[in-house]
């Protein structure tokens, strides 16, 4: 087995293979395509506020073509599970901006994933035990982990037409606290049945104003959040993660393949960054729908609607990412499991070197344990 290079090391230890070649993501050069994943990981402390060993932990990972942070809650009703990291206070903001800190030390760059659960969320995580809110009063499906334990998510309550502009605005403030920590951009989660994602999909938006109905009403909230954050960013540090056929918490639609290309190519219109997109789980993860679903749907037609760069993401390694960028079906890729047990996952890609497994009984546990004693590849 050929011998890794040193962590960060700009000479590889063979020629560049495509996954490993670098590539402009608007005004960042990125030294390859391999993206780490947002992954909660449950380290921050019981009011939000993230911890030292969250800095290590990025950094460690710096190797990465870009690092796209777990998701930050963007304000107290945007939380949704405990020991989740949020960037609405000076203090989180504080704290963020040393954990960059550590990642730009490191040689590596960031973006802050910005998340508002909408109504994945219960009265005990939520200001004053208040219902979570969303686009309309539809409960998500299943249980959810609380501060008493597992919960079935309540009924939540929908959102008058006038509070939205206040949501749009909680997005902005979290922007414009995100660059002043150092992130290089934002990513905004409109993914895994979370608020942007319940305002795309008819199945979880039965609005009757401007914001349901037609794709174009269902579409509004996340345009205007892009561009809401995108006046403090600019349009090219922003991206946007979607999964349109993720079944998270019992989310739908009718017509995934006509809702998600109609919104990617409205966001080719914004000229943001890239688009994220969940394209595939395990065969063993809700097989009952989800291999018919995926053989129906064509990525290639979301990925020219959307005409600029394209991350990948769902189940790939190494080889079935390189195809993708071979094929064109990709410009980039991102892993996120791969990435909890290999700190330095680049480089065992470009060593040949073989993955660690996780432990997946410590991925939510809090401590390093599980989380920054993964040790790196030694020849």
């Amino acid at each position: 087995m050929p011998s890794a290079p040193a962590p960060h090391s700009t000479t590889p230890a063979r020629s560049p293979a495509p996954l490993l070649s670098p590539i402009q993501l608007g005004p960042i050069a990125l030294p390859n395509r391999v993206l780490m994943a947002p992954m909660t990981r449950s380290r921050a402390d019981s009011v939000g506020n993230p911890t030292g060993i969250m800095a290590e932990y990025y950094a460690q990972r710096a190797s990465a073509g870009l690092i796209i942070s777990e998701g930050i809650v963007i304000s107290p009703r945007g939380k949704g599970y405990p020991n989740t990291p949020g960037i609405f206070t000076g203090e989180q903001e504080s704290r963020w901006a040393g954990i960059v800190d550590a990642v730009h030390g490191a040689g590596g760059r960031i973006f802050a994933q910005l998340w508002h659960v909408g109504r994945v969320s219960h009265p005990s995580l939520q200001p004053e035990g208040a219902l979570p809110v969303a686009p309309s009063a539809i409960a998500a499906t299943g249980q959810l982990y609380t501060p008493e334990g597992m919960m079935p998510f309540p009924t939540p309550r929908a959102l008058e037409t006038e509070e939205i502009a206040g949501i749009v605005e909680d997005f902005r403030q979290a922007a414009v606290r995100a660059k002043s920590a150092g992130f290089d951009g934002v990513e905004l989660h409109g993914a895994n049945g979370y608020l942007i994602d319940q305002f795309l999909r008819d199945g979880s938006n039965e609005r009757t104003d401007r914001y349901g109905g037609s794709l174009e009403n269902r579409t509004r909230f996340l345009l205007e959040v892009v561009n809401a954050v995108s006046s403090v960013f600019g349009a090219e540090r922003v991206g946007v993660r979607l999964s349109p056929l993720g079944s998270n918490q019992g989310m739908h639609d009718s017509a995934p393949q006509t809702t998600f290309t109609y919104a990617a190519s409205e966001l080719r219109a914004l000229d943001i960054a890239y688009l994220h997109v969940v394209e595939k789980r395990s065969e063993t993860s809700d097989a009952f729908d989800w291999r018919v679903l995926r053989s129906a749907f064509d990525w290639r037609v979301l990925r020219s609607a959307f005409g600029g760069a394209y991350v990948a993401n769902g189940g790939y390694d190494y080889s079935s990412a390189t195809a993708a960028i071979v094929a064109g079906d990709a410009d980039l890729v991102s892993f996120g499991a791969p990435f909890i047990a290999n700190p330095d996952l680049v480089e065992r890609f470009r060593s040949g070197a073989q993955l660690a497994t996780g432990d997946r009984a410590t991925y939510y546990t809090g401590g390093m344990r599980g989380y920054t004693d993964y040790p790196t590849f030694e020849p």
